[in-house]
């Protein structure tokens, strides 16, 4: 992995959460549903803020908390998919008791059979924080839907300081050890990409920035 394109930035936190999000944050503390970090989130949402996405695809809904707050920020339409029926009821019914349950659609289905639920939709962006292990999938299926000067938000792409060059994976069960260097491949396809200009931001979990040439 090439680690020359990581950007340190000072990690600040301007987020602001009415009640129903509080509730969602102690939800997820509770029934151990992993969100995105503060920093990461508010990092998310400065780029739209910013880019003023009309469309937005995420791949990994959870609760519904980050597909809820991108639709806060400018009014943008996020499409989101789901695979397990635990989390796809409770993000169904977080949705519903929204004020922007008319920006977000949930699908429910496995993200790597999902396509032909949204090839006839152009997105500015694209979200991904699911199965890190197939993040490369992910990312080659879903960015032909781009449109000019999309952008790729990537999440959890240090994975607790895991994906690094000078890590020792020997301590690791083989599960961790394999996620890790599927995670590690994915960063050296990412930035080979010769058609994305892809920067990776120390935030958070480590969040990547793709930008469609």
């Amino acid at each position: 992995m090439d680690h020359t394109a990581l950007v340190v930035i000072k990690k600040t936190n301007n987020l602001e959460f009415d009640d129903k999000t509080k509730a969602m944050r102690e939800y997820a503390v509770q029934n151990g549903v992993p969100i995105i970090k503060d920093e990461g989130l508010a990092f998310l949402k400065n780029i739209i803020a910013v880019k003023n996405p009309k469309t937005i695809l995420e791949v990994g809904t959870a609760i519904g908390y980050s597909a809820l707050e991108m639709a806060k920020v400018r009014g943008a339409h996020v499409y989101t998919i789901e695979r397990d029926p635990k989390m796809y009821e409770e993000a169904t019914k977080n949705v519903n008791e929204s004020a922007y349950k008319d920006n977000v659609t949930i699908i429910f289905k496995d993200a790597l059979e999902a396509f032909d639920d949204v090839k006839n939709i152009k997105f500015d962006m694209i979200f991904i924080d699911a199965a890190k292990a197939q993040y490369t999938k992910f990312f080659e299926l879903y960015t032909p839907l781009l449109n000019e000067n999309g952008i790729v938000v990537c999440d959890n792409m240090l994975f607790h300081g895991l994906v690094s060059d000078n890590v020792d994976t020997t301590g690791m069960t083989r599960g961790l050890r394999g996620l890790v260097v599927k995670l590690g491949r994915f960063h050296d396809f990412l930035f080979s990409n010769d058609k994305f200009d892809s920067t990776l931001y120390d935030i958070g979990d480590g969040m990547s920035v793709s930008i469609l040439k």
